[in-house]
């Protein structure tokens, strides 16, 4: 017997919880063939000694429905060992959609989740209308890593109603298009149906994207509609009921009833907030509730605080106000000389502190940002004074002490913002919990902005080697296991024979996100955000290798998953 590829040596982590051991893999034709002591030859055999042998670990919140089209290994994940992710989530998907009425999907996305339309137009080779052939036209792309995707309720809708689908709630005939057409998503492989009310999420003209205007009934229908095909996940990205513990209690029992009465599991994500610190408990109950009913829910939860990257080479609070907008126009190498002239440099930290009066733009602070709740990110320790406190320690304005570590650091400096799930506390809390999935990196959207890839090898350095909250087993069940079995990719997230082989090859002791860095790598030369990885040696995707030390070998084994 001669095997397609050998790992030696390794400690196997089998992504089931349970104790690691010392074992060879052996693989065959994409699968894991056999585990244990293997003596018998291989075409390839890589060597694990003082590694972990676990399987790729599966993220279910990103947005690489348009990114997959020009970046066959879904970078950030595929850097920090993720195999296989599932794309369209918040209803934001390219199909269904004639190519003549692309920019009504463009227009869902390019503010809600910060995707360059010049990027979407340029990288983007139409070959589909229906979702069926969308699905179809990605099956039949090289890809490095494995993808699934939901159909999404903002193409869905302006698909069938147009310019309607901005303006007009839906009407009779206008939902059985969609639930037709979602129907026939789900029996060509659709994971689920994905939908976004949350104020959040506005077009760049300043409207709601198209499914905010739908009311309940529809979403219902729609759901309704993916219950009758017995599979399937409806994913929410909820309602803002605000503190009003009625309007709170009405929301929460529309979502329990819905995955009771349509039998279709449903999931959505959830953050812990400083402004409102117990908010999220009441959705954790609801997880027991519906459970308790007959439903099935889980929240997806991250594993640090949700960061808005600030930097002078992508963007900071200030770039569109007086003074500040002038100077950001200008080449970075000019910035920096020009921020060393003391005169100017005190007019622009008084115009930071004062009332922001411009016009109103994407990504424009209405304030100076809160300094306490502002850290510097020299590197990726998570654990360092906010800017409030390092300026008090030294004397100067916040802005002032910004300016000056970002000029002593070549412009490179990046500083980190935390709009969510401030309390580490909670952070673990809510990943402990039964019915949470370790998930929502958002990767492929919000690419200049935040940088969530990473947040698998942030459990792993930070939360186990660091924290010790969880074990190793523990950790690589939450992000193979759990999330594999929660999105209905059964046979991945284990270490077995027979299971597609997904596996990541990592030193325990080394693990960690790199420091991100700001490159130009997307089509039209827009601007991103890019995170590798330390101490992953291999990443192996259905039986081949697909990184190694975060260098990719050009090979393409990733697959369509269908549901």
């Amino acid at each position: 017997m001669s095997y397609d590829l050998v790992i030696k040596n390794g400690f196997v982590v089998d992504g089931s919880g349970g104790a690691g051991y010392a074992a060879d893999v052996a693989i065959q034709d994409g699968k894991i063939a056999a585990m244990g002591r293997i003596n018998e030859k291989a075409k390839r055999t890589i060597d694990a000694q003082g590694h972990v042998v676990s399987p790729g670990f599966v993220d279910g919140h990103t947005h690489m429905d348009a990114q997959v089209f020009w970046d066959p290994i879904g970078s950030c994940s595929c850097y920090h060992g993720v195999t296989s992710v599932v794309m369209g989530n918040c209803g934001f998907t390219l199909a269904p959609c004639k190519e003549e009425d692309a920019d009504l999907v463009f227009r869902n996305l390019e503010r809600a989740e910060d995707l360059s339309r010049d990027a979407m137009l340029a990288g983007i080779r139409w070959s589909w209308e229906s979702f069926p052939e969308f699905l179809d036209a990605v099956d039949n792309l090289p890809k490095g890593i494995n993808y699934a995707g939901y159909i999404g309720h903002s193409a869905l809708r302006t698909y069938v109603m147009g310019e309607r689908a901005f303006e007009d709630e839906a009407g009779e005939d206008d939902i059985r298009q969609m639930q037709h057409l979602v129907k026939e998503a789900m029996q060509a492989g659709a994971i689920g149906f994905s939908t976004s009310r949350t104020f959040n999420h506005i077009t760049a003209d300043d409207r709601p994207v198209a499914s905010r205007i739908a009311n309940w009934d529809e979403v219902r229908a729609i759901v309704n509609a993916v219950g009758e095909t017995g599979k399937g996940i409806f994913e929410i990205a909820g309602e803002a009921p605000g503190r009003d513990p009625e309007r709170i209690r009405n929301y929460h029992t529309r979502l329990r009833d819905l995955a009771v009465e349509s039998g279709v599991t449903q999931t959505w994500g959830m953050f812990s907030v400083r402004v409102a610190p117990d908010f999220w408990r009441p959705y954790f109950d609801l997880l027991d509730e519906t459970a308790q009913a007959g439903g099935r829910m889980f929240a997806q939860v991250h594993t640090r605080a949700l960061n808005t990257l600030l930097s002078f080479e992508s963007h900071t609070p200030f770039d569109k106000w007086e003074v500040w907008r002038d100077l950001r126009s200008l080449p970075l190498a000019e910035q920096k000389a020009k921020l060393q002239d003391p005169t100017l440099k005190a007019k622009l930290v008084e115009i930071a502190n004062q009332e922001y009066k411009g016009p109103r733009v994407v990504g424009a602070e209405p304030r100076p940002p809160e300094w306490d709740f502002v850290y510097p990110m020299a590197d990726m320790n998570y654990e360092q004074p906010s800017m409030a406190e390092l300026a008090r320690q030294r004397g100067v304005n916040p802005v002032e002490l910004m300016i000056d570590m970002a000029v002593e650091r070549d412009m490179k400096m990046f500083f980190r913002q935390p709009i969510a799930n401030e309390n580490q506390d909670h952070v673990l809390e809510m990943m402990q919990h039964p019915r949470s999935a370790v998930t929502f990196s958002d990767s492929g959207a919000h690419v200049a902005q935040i940088m969530d890839s990473s947040l698998q090898t942030h459990l792993l350095s930070y939360w186990v080697r660091e924290k010790q909250a969880f074990s190793l087993e523990e950790a690589v069940r939450q992000i193979t296991y759990n999330t594999a079995t929660m999105w209905g990719l059964h046979d991945r997230g284990l270490l077995r024979r027979g299971m597609a082989a997904d596996v990541v090859i990592f030193d325990p002791q080394t693990i960690g996100a790199r420091m991100p860095e700001i490159v130009y790598d997307l089509p039209a030369g827009a601007k991103r955000l890019k995170q590798t990885a330390d101490g992953i040696m291999h990443t192996i995707v259905n039986g081949e290798v697909v990184l190694t030390h975060n260098e990719y070998s050009g090979a393409t084994p990733g697959k369509l998953l269908r549901s």
